[in-house]
């Protein structure tokens, strides 16, 4: 299957040495870059459809689809956890990505808005599982102190699947229509499928864990998936839960609103659009960096000040600029900050469990994060609604951030350091 090299004594000794690093990073680049793609492909869509009248969607059907893919999502993310820690990485990721591929594509051939909400409920079951897994095998697959690294590069995919869906929606929903966006988005998973199966190998560190087990030799108490909400841990879970919710609400609280209230503050739509650019371009350089310094300074200092930095550039957003140079590089900063942010969240999961539970773990984590992204679109939008956007609504995402900060604070920077 790949070119890692695995030998198990009887003794049960260690397992194999870390697999080629290529394929491993590459791959999971790619599952979370489909979950970018599922990002902005809704909303690319939307405003055809709402022109069309297509498939019988009027506003409120289409915030209702939009909504239950992201409750999918969330539901995909906790529930995956348990059946990785079970059953391993590579299946999960794999079986993951094939059953959103395949519903992706259904969406498609939808007859009627109600087929179509279904479908996206289904897709998003699938796509939720893809996250958590990809980001349990990195943490694993990194080497020691470099998984804040690991993490945060491979979400660099997300952003970049994000953008290169916007720009893909520009020529071919004119051209081919809107299901050519769904069916591109799941044949691309469909053709990642043979190559995973190929070339992506199993965790070294579950099989690891998982071979210690069987052998008796493993140096810690065995530690079951439940225990991620009781006990010790549960604590420790609560903060990163918060946090992660906070976390998500920010990223789609702003990619949503961000140029509707700049638009409040008197800038232009091409204004409002190339500072939502701005804010992603920000998000890949904060990802690019944040991850050295997670490595280099510890994981808990680093999100507490990632986040604390995030609402004080959230806030300084309320303040008219007359320079524009000035006001892009006070959104490129908010999104240095506020995206990489949540991505030490995950990281900080990856750093604070043990294996057999990891995946767990960050699935709750993701999973609860979602419903922050549903309840940052939902109060920009009535702060839109009721006309205090601007300034409030960037108050609002800050409170969020200095939230996050206090949730973090009691969580340990070591579970050692937990009675």
């Amino acid at each position: 299957m790949t070119s890692t090299h695995q030998s198990t004594t009887a003794g049960g000794t260690s397992l194999a040495t870390r697999p080629a690093g290529f394929w491993p990073v590459l791959l999971c680049w790619v599952a979370v870059a489909l979950d970018g793609f599922d990002l902005v492909v809704i909303g690319a869509v939307i405003p055809t459809l709402k022109e069309t009248g297509d498939l019988g969607f009027t506003p409120a059907t289409l915030t209702t689809a939009s909504t239950i893919g992201l409750v999918g999502v969330g539901i995909g993310a906790v529930t995956i956890g348990p059946l990785t820690d079970r059953f391993g990485r590579r299946i999960s990721l794999i079986s993951s990505i094939a059953v959103f591929s395949v519903l992706t594509v259904a969406v498609a051939f939808a007859q009627n808005v109600t087929q179509f909400t279904a479908l996206r409920f289904l897709a998003g079951l699938g796509l939720g599982a893809c996250l958590p897994t990809a980001l349990a095998y990195m943490s694993e697959h990194a080497r020691p102190g470099r998984g804040g690294t690991a993490v945060t590069r491979m979400m660099t995919g997300y952003h970049v699947g994000a953008v290169l869906t916007a720009l893909l929606a520009l020529w071919l929903i004119d051209a081919y229509g809107w299901e050519s966006m769904f069916v591109v988005g799941g044949v691309a998973g469909l053709l990642v499928l043979p190559v995973m199966w190929a070339k992506l190998p199993e965790s070294q560190t579950y099989l690891q864990a998982v071979a210690d087990k069987q052998n008796g030799t493993s140096k810690v108490a065995a530690v079951r998936s439940s225990e991620v909400v009781r006990g010790r841990y549960l604590r420790v879970s609560i903060g990163l839960w918060v946090a992660s919710f906070m976390g998500l609400l920010l990223v789609y609280g702003l990619n949503t609103w961000l140029p509707t209230i700049m638009g409040e503050a008197g800038y232009s739509i091409k204004a409002g659009t190339a500072l939502l650019l701005m804010l992603n371009i920000g998000a890949v350089i904060g990802l690019l960096v944040a991850g050295q310094i997670s490595d280099a300074r510890g994981n808990k200092r680093t999100v507490l000040l990632w986040f604390g930095l995030a609402a004080v550039f959230l806030a300084a957003l309320s303040i008219k600029i007359e320079s524009t140079l000035l006001v892009y590089v006070a959104v490129m900063l908010a999104g240095i900050f506020v995206f990489s942010a949540q991505v030490l969240v995950y990281a900080f999961v990856g750093h604070l469990y043990p294996p057999e539970i990891r995946g767990t773990a960050l699935g709750m984590a993701a999973g609860v994060g979602r419903v922050g992204a549903i309840v940052g679109p939902s109060i920009g939008g009535a702060m839109v609604t009721a006309g205090i956007a601007y300034p409030w609504g960037f108050y609002a995402f800050a409170v969020a951030a200095v939230l996050a900060v206090l949730a973090l604070a009691t969580v340990p920077a070591h579970m050692r350091d937990v009675d």
